[in-house]
This record gives structure tokens, C-alpha cells and sequence, in this order.
């Protein structure tokens, strides 16, 4: 199940709960992008267990990976695929994972119900 979040609140908790809530986070957009794009991976806690072990170069892979993912889910739903994967990569690259995190929030929350 998709949850919409409001970005900026996510972001806000995120530095509010020094990055506890961010790991909360990772967790669940890692989760939900497998959703949404049917391309299932290791899981956010997964993801999250190799980030942290690997001191973050995962998080580099994980960044194009999803970016990836969601570009081919674009061009399957008729909208424009960016480069996303790119983005991500060098956001990652450069320790901006928070940054990438609400850009995708961003794309997973036009997937989800307006209530």
C-alpha cells in the first residue's frame, strides 16, 4: 500500500529525530517503489541493513536503481521519463540521500488516491 506523505514534514521529522525517522523513511519509499513499479528488490529493510554496513556506497547504487525504476514506470504509464537514475546517482554521491528521498516521495505520492 502507497502512503502519501507530505514531504516537507518528512523532511522536517527526519532532522527533528536526527535521522531516525529518515531510516523509517528509506525503509518505506524503498518498499513502496517496488510497489509501484512491480520490480521487486532486496526490501527497504534490506537496503537499509547493506546502506548502513557499507557506510553508504550502497545508498549510491540504491539512488540509480530507483531512479531507474521509476523512468521505466513513467514510460509505461505515458508520462515522459526523465533521467532520474542520474539524478539520484550524483544526489547520493554528494551525501544528499534526503534530498533523493523527497524527490521520489514527491513521484510515489502522484501514484496514490486523492482523497
Amino acid at each position: 500500500m502507497i502512503v502519501r506523505r507530505s514531504v516537507p514534514m518528512c523532511i522536517f521529522l527526519s532532522i527533528i529525530t536526527c535521522g531516525i525517522y529518515g531510516m523509517y523513511w528509506f525503509v518505506c519509499v524503498s518498499n513502496e517503489t517496488d510497489a509501484v513499479t512491480g520490480e521487486y528488490g532486496p526490501g527497504g529493510g534490506m537496503c537499509l541493513l547493506f546502506n548502513i554496513v557499507t557506510c553508504g556506497i550502497y545508498g549510491i547504487y540504491w539512488g540509480w536503481k530507483t531512479g531507474d525504476k521509476l523512468d521505466a514506470s513513467r514510460a509505461r504509464h505515458g508520462v515522459v521519463p526523465g533521467s532520474f537514475a542520474i539524478l539520484f546517482l550524483l544526489l547520493n554521491l554528494f551525501g544528499l540521500l534526503i534530498v533523493s528521498l523527497a524527490i521520489i516521495q514527491s513521484e510515489l505520492n502522484r501514484y496514490t488516491p486523492d482523497y
